[in-house]
């Protein structure tokens, strides 16, 4: 076959696949199906494929009234988690012809300067993932459609929520804790009010009281390997019965914490215990290696997505929380007797 010598154009790839303009829009738009014979499409996509055709994609949109991209709001570009989850919401857009803009929200407190009113003509709708509390107000005040991740099911104003089950990763980090024996336990928790935290502690705590004989102390700090290590030092420094396990928000406090038990001289796991939770890269960096709850990031950015997507074409999304799992790594053990 003979490449125009111009720029194709689908009247180009209409010629030479024998069919009309509108059956090339109908194929290369996806929108085929149950209207043209799988045969006729496949002799769409060969001649597009042959002469190089590209669809303008912004044209199109222009006249459907749609962009095609999608918003994902995230509190922090430096944490891997959500670096994961872009992964998984830009597989599934690219799939589907979207793009996924991303947006950093300042200390995970709300955007510092709101994207959406400029914005608004430029986007479908919003993923937001691990928000403060306080956060979503500005992403509601959009009017977009909005899919929450890692955040309240029960708050309103989002059209789908996705979640790992974190409680459930917290029980399994407290069944495991308690069943090594521990009963002096320390919360390592973060000092950014959100659903995700609060989830944690409360499982945390419900586990504990169901102990017989266990205590439970909880110390917040920023998400920071500096601001972790002074805390846990502030808090063991004097403490007498001193904790023998140290149960974590999230790895990088974890790190905190191991660097804080050294500096006081103190031994992971023969002396003290240290847990963590997310299972980020930097959680086989430490020495020992971290027991940790691995979240299935990705899969919450793929399911982010496909939920958004759902909503845009007046589909139900898919229910239920992503399963997650305790990988117990060598930071943990029986208490000193």
């Amino acid at each position: 076959m003979t490449r125009p010598a111009t720029r194709p154009t689908s009247k180009d790839v209409a010629r030479a696949a024998g069919v009309s303009q509108a059956t090339v829009s109908l194929v290369l738009g996806d929108k085929w199906r149950g209207r043209v014979s799988e045969r006729t499409a496949a002799q769409v996509r060969d001649a597009a494929g042959e002469l190089g055709y590209r669809p303008n994609l912004a044209a199109r949109n222009l006249r459907l009234g749609s962009t095609r991209t999608a918003l994902l709001v995230v509190p922090a570009l430096t944490n891997e988690f959500f670096a994961r989850v872009h992964t998984g919401a830009a597989a599934v857009a690219a799939e589907h012809g979207f793009g996924v803009v991303l947006y950093p929200s300042p200390a995970g407190v709300g955007p510092a300067a709101s994207p959406f009113d400029p914005a608004r003509t430029a986007l479908d709708g919003v993923i937001a993932s691990s928000m403060a509390v306080d956060a979503p107000a500005a992403i509601h005040g959009s009017r977009l459609p909005l899919v929450m991740l890692d955040s309240d099911p029960a708050a309103p104003g989002s059209a789908a929520h996705v979640n790992a089950d974190v409680a459930d990763g917290m029980r399994q980090v407290a069944g495991h804790v308690l069943g090594l024996g521990h009963r002096r336990l320390l919360h390592l928790g973060s000092a950014v009010a959100s659903w995700t935290f609060d989830v944690r502690a409360a499982e945390l705590a419900r586990a504990v009281s169901g102990a017989a004989g266990a205590s439970l102390r909880t110390v917040r700090s920023a998400l920071a390997v500096a601001d972790a290590r002074e805390a846990v030092v502030t808090a063991l420094e004097g403490a007498a019965p001193r904790p023998t396990a140290i149960v974590c928000d999230d790895d990088v406090l974890a790190a905190g914490a191991c660097k804080a038990l050294r500096r006081l001289g103190l031994r992971v796991p023969e002396d003290v215990s240290v847990t963590g939770f997310d299972d980020l890269a930097l959680a086989t960096a430490l020495e020992p290696e971290l027991t940790t709850v691995r979240l299935p990031a990705e899969q919450v950015g793929q399911r982010g997505m496909a939920a958004l997507l759902a909503v845009l074409e007046g589909r139900e999304p898919e229910s239920g929380d992503l399963p997650v799992r305790l990988v117990v790594r060598g930071s943990t053990a029986p208490p000193p007797h």
